[in-house]
């Protein structure tokens, strides 16, 4: 395999893990805004 090729594996497998890594630990906030859904009678019968 050339060295270009490797380099490139290297940087797209330190991408990937540090992405892993920063999903795994982001502590995203709970969305604020309450949600309301009108559910019609049809759908329960």
């Amino acid at each position: 395999m050339s060295k270009l090729v490797q380099i490139l594996l290297l940087l797209v497998l330190i991408l990937v893990v540090g992405s892993v890594a920063f999903l795994a630990t982001w502590d995203m906030p709970a969305p604020s805004a309450p949600v309301e859904r009108v559910i019609p009678n049809d759908r329960f019968g």
